[in-house]
């Protein structure tokens, strides 16, 4: 495509796979997470596969500072930023709300509100500038429904949905598309980090179930990202065939 896309969280999951399927179509890649060595592996791998540039770089979304200071100040050759991908996101417990953990509830806001905004501020100016650009925020189904022990994190997917919508408002006129990608069920590093890097919980989350898998999703953002510039897939919500809502699925249908 001849074009520089930034993604956030790529070191794994949905983001790793964005970065492959993007590098297959030529794009030059901003690789941005907080485990610098999975990222040089990463560039290694998609620099060598497919000849594309890959600029990595060590980021946690969760400061302001680095942040701006990383994404304003990108190499010149690097800073049109033509896709971002504010894909950084994560959940932490699965208590009810009176039993939660307060640095629970900030660490998800931290990453899955400010996080997103830090970055698209420091993005968002220049494509408004030059009138074109892409952001693909992702969201959840747990951003359409909530859950017991959700609270929290739904809450923050509910806040990725509204302020897609409203910077579709604010865009209006600049020839910006923004995208919000809601999946259901992925098996990805998301349980883990859930329950505390807890295998056996984790485990059992995706047993007796086909979940989707981070190409899936990634193959559903090439596809609205690579739509002509004035068509704009506003909203996908991706479920796995096995799974009917945030809480039903073939593990629980009482047939």
């Amino acid at each position: 495509m001849g074009k520089i896309a930034l993604i956030t969280g790529a070191s794994s999951g949905i983001g790793k796979a964005c970065a492959e399927i993007f590098a297959q179509n030529g794009m030059d890649i901003i690789i941005a997470a907080r485990r610098h060595e999975r990222l040089i592996e990463l560039k290694s791998y998609l620099e060598k596969q497919y000849e594309v540039r890959i600029l990595p770089i060590k980021l946690d979304v969760t400061d302001k500072n680095a942040v701006l200071e990383s994404l304003l100040n990108l190499p010149d050759d690097w800073s049109d930023i033509e896709v971002l991908i504010n894909n950084a996101g994560l959940s932490k417990g699965l208590e009810k709300l009176q039993d939660g953990k307060i640095e629970n509830w900030e660490l998800m806001i931290d990453t899955n509100i400010k996080g997103l905004l830090y970055v698209t501020k420091a993005v968002l100016p220049k494509m408004v500038e030059k009138n074109s650009g892409t952001i693909v925020n992702l969201s959840s189904i747990a951003g359409h429904e909530t859950y017991i022990g959700g609270n929290v994190y739904c809450a923050t997917k509910a806040a990725v949905l509204q302020l897609s919508k409203a910077m579709r408002m604010d865009v209006l006129g600049k020839n910006i598309r923004v995208i919000s990608i809601d999946p259901g069920m992925v098996e990805t590093e998301f349980s883990m980090v859930r329950f505390d890097q807890d295998k056996e919980k984790a485990d059992k989350v995706y047993e007796n179930i086909e979940p989707l898998k981070p190409e899936d999703i990634a193959k559903a953002i090439y596809f609205a990202i690579s739509a002509p510039q004035h068509v704009t897939i506003e909203d996908m919500v991706i479920m796995p065939t096995q799974q009917a809502s945030a809480l039903l699925n073939i593990k629980n249908y009482n047939k």
